[in-house]
C-alpha cells in the first residue's frame, strides 16, 4: 500500500509476521481463506486431500501478517496462523489438530 504522506510514527511501527499451518486433511475446499486473505498469501493447490477436495496451500512465503482472518473464518478448522520463527507453536497446532482427529475417528465409530 502505498500512502500520498508517511505516517509519523512509520519509523516506530513493526508489522507482525506469521506462518500459516494448514491441516489439508480437514478441508473441504471452501477457499474462504483464500478469498478474505488481505495479502494474498494462499491459493488453492492442484493437489486433492483425503476427502477429495483442493486444500489451500502457501504461495508467497513471508507476507503472512499474523491477522488470523483464515483462521477465524475457517468452518473446518483447518487452517491456523502463529508467529513467524515459533516452531514450538508450529508443532503444537499439528499435535493438538492430531490428537483431535483421532479423538473424532473414535467417537464415530462408537
Amino acid at each position: 500500500m502505498r500512502y500520498w504522506r508517511k505516517p509519523l510514527d512509520f519509523d516506530q511501527v513493526t508489522v507482525p509476521r506469521g506462518e500459516v499451518v494448514i491441516i489439508a486433511d480437514r478441508c473441504k475446499g471452501c477457499a474462504f481463506c483464500v478469498e478474505y486473505c488481505p495479502k494474498d498469501v494462499l491459493a488453492m493447490s492442484e493437489a486433492f486431500n483425503v476427502k477429495g477436495y483442493h486444500p489451500p496451500e502457501v504461495v508467497v512465503d513471508g507476507e503472512c501478517v499474523n491477522c488470523n482472518l483464515c483462521e477465524m473464518i475457517c468452518p473446518d478448522f483447518a487452517i491456523f496462523c502463529v508467529p513467524a520463527g515459533d516452531p514450538v507453536a508450529v508443532e503444537a497446532v499439528i499435535s493438538i489438530a492430531a490428537e483431535e482427529d483421532k479423538f473424532a475417528e473414535e467417537e464415530a465409530l462408537n
